[in-house]
């Protein structure tokens, strides 16, 4: 599959590399410059692939010359670049993989608790700090864009911006519904309890990306932020909230000092949500969308974590499961990506 995929890349290589040559190509800059970015992480792939190409084609070499007049120290160098060369295999067929419209894009997070409670709440917690813990492990920053506390325990929900290449292509595995099974702590009968959260993942939709939104459609509040955003944000009403009358879509930010940095992040947000809502309902027109609000099944849920009576994470579409349920919950979850990203391909 590797090589099929670096085939592709090859020749959408040669054809970007064939435009750069057109003497009409510089005059737009805009469209200029996503070109060359594009050659620029081809090549990367690319040369990536020749080099790892290279690697096993000297190990086999080695390996030959071994067989030939055994030494140990060299045998013990073989299975050590051996590893080092699987690993960075495997790390480039899952960059193949990445192959959706806005697979490179930012994502935009948002966990919601489903009905129970605190007990809810906490798990929709639970779920936010295995998502931020898997992040900073994979070298993503993320950024806190809304955040609603639960009245004992827990957030009634929370929306944050994963920042890094390929960042919704890697998140998208995680849209649905996740169940958790675990005795409750909330619970003076220790009792087990099974609880849902959803998590929407959508891509930041980048400048080049024109959603066209009727300002008239719009429905903008402002208030006082709470929550996890530093004690500056409680002393102004900076916080904004906007509602798409059309669709009822609503989105807040309070991340951001200025009323007016958290209306442009706001206004991000409301564009992805758009986007995915038209290409969802395959509409040409924003105007023409629908918006029906819809239950979440809690019956289809995508993953479930059980605590006791035995402890198992399974992901119900791949039916990849891992014993560790802490390594899952402290970030461990490139498993299930990978495993989403192979079936889905």
């Amino acid at each position: 599959m590797i090589h099929f995929e670096i085939c592709k890349i090859e020749k959408e290589l040669t054809n970007l590399e064939n435009q750069t040559s057109d003497p009409q190509f510089w005059n737009d800059s805009q469209n200029s410059g996503k070109v060359l970015a594009k050659i620029k992480k081809l090549k990367s792939k690319y040369e990536t692939y020749n080099k790892i190409k290279k690697e096993i084609e000297n190990l086999i070499e080695v390996n030959k010359l071994l067989q030939s007049e055994y030494d140990e120290e060299m045998a013990r160098e073989i299975i050590k670049n051996t590893k080092i060369v699987k690993k960075e295999k495997e790390k480039l067929e899952i960059e193949t993989l990445f192959s959706g419209k806005y697979d490179n894009n930012n994502a935009i997070v948002t966990i919601h608790p489903g009905a129970g409670g605190t007990e809810s709440q906490d798990w929709a917690e639970m779920l936010y700090r295995m998502y931020t813990r898997w992040a900073t492990q994979n070298g993503f920053e993320v950024k806190e864009l809304d955040y609603l506390e639960g009245e004992e325990a827990g957030i009634k929900s929370v929306t944050f911006e994963i920042i890094g290449e390929n960042a919704y292509g890697y998140m998208k595995s995680e849209k649905g519904v996740h169940r958790l099974v675990r005795i409750s702590p909330f619970d003076s009968g220790g009792r087990r309890h099974t609880s849902f959260a959803s998590v929407e993942v959508l891509p930041e939709i980048t400048d080049d990306i024109e959603i066209q939104i009727n300002q008239d459609d719009l429905r903008v509040d402002t208030y006082r932020a709470s929550g996890a955003g530093g004690q500056h944000i409680n002393k102004t009403s900076s916080a904004v909230r906007i509602t798409h009358i059309p669709t009822n879509i609503v989105v807040a930010c309070q991340s951001e000092r200025s009323q007016i940095q958290n209306r442009e992040t706001a206004m991000k947000m409301l564009k992805s949500k758009l986007l995915d809502l038209k290409e969802k309902e395959q509409k040409e027109k924003i105007e023409d969308l629908k918006g029906e609000q819809k239950d979440i099944a809690w019956g289809s849920q995508i993953r479930s974590y059980v605590f006791c009576p035995y402890t198992m994470v399974k992901d119900h579409r791949t039916n990849y499961e891992v014993g560790n349920v802490e390594a899952v919950m402290n970030g461990d979850l490139n498993g299930f990506m990978e495993s989403y990203l192979k079936i889905s391909h």
